[in-house]
């Protein structure tokens, strides 16, 4: 059994998570506004439920989490960093471009989208109108690729001090979300971010260096990093150039 959550009722410890059936499960209910995402994730919970279903809340044991500094850049992807940083120190019009926050929703909706091997995830509208509104309060932010002024690649997350939550991705080109998460993991190591918290583990995270590691670990370094001053100024930090 979890609890269910009213609207005011505070979340439960981590630590009261289950740990067989739905390891990490924590509780069902609430919202998904933006005071009530906050919570969550300052506590190191997310939401995360299917369609049909109420709202889910998690805090996974191990953790799934990509240290910036290990961010892995295959040499395929390196090549098509390369295209589009070169693209991006030219004159304009561009080819290619990677910006920040300039589609945050699109990005979401893209994200949301059928997939060639299954259904779309779990972005639901409810999910789209709470994160869009930590959007316009300057904690959730995207990073795009611009292909020709079409929109081809992003990813988004939440950044509260210098913890940065992942939470989707999408591609409309080959390595087109890669290459977006590489501009925002430039960007967010030059700015002391040290850990990216990717939630679920999967092959796809691990190839690009995430690892899980124990929840505790994560919330020790949750604690430090969310008392940080928050990040100003969110603009792409080209990944190739700045490991010079």
């Amino acid at each position: 059994m979890i609890p269910w959550l009213e609207t005011n009722t505070p979340f439960p410890d981590v630590s009261e998570a289950l740990t067989v059936d739905a390891p990490g499960l924590l509780a069902a209910g609430a919202d998904l506004s933006p005071a009530r995402l906050l919570q969550a994730y300052r506590q190191g919970i997310f939401p995360w439920f299917s369609e049909g279903q109420p709202i889910l809340w998690w805090s996974t044991d191990p953790r799934m989490v990509l240290w910036t500094g290990q961010f892995h850049i295959s040499a395929s992807l390196k090549k098509a960093i390369r295209k589009v940083e070169r693209s991006m120190a030219g004159p304009a019009p561009r080819e290619w471009e990677v910006r920040f926050d300039s589609a945050f929703e699109d990005v979401m909706r893209a994200c949301a989208e059928p997939r060639r091997d299954g259904p779309g995830t779990w972005i639901s509208e409810d999910i789209v109108a709470g994160y869009s509104g930590l959007h316009r309060m300057g904690y959730a932010h995207s990073s795009e690729l611009w292909h020709h002024g079409e929109l081809v690649g992003g990813a988004y997350g939440v950044c509260i001090g210098r913890m940065f939550y992942g939470e989707s991705m999408f591609a409309r080109v080959t390595d087109g979300s890669k290459i977006a998460l590489a501009f925002l993991v430039a960007f967010l190591r030059s700015h002391g971010v040290k850990m990216i918290d990717c939630q679920q583990e999967t092959a796809h995270l691990a190839s690009l260096g995430a690892a899980p590691i124990p929840r505790d670990q994560f919330l020790a370094h949750l604690r430090h990093a969310i008392d940080a001053p928050p990040i100003e100024n969110w603009k792409p930090l080209a990944p190739l150039n700045a490991a010079q």
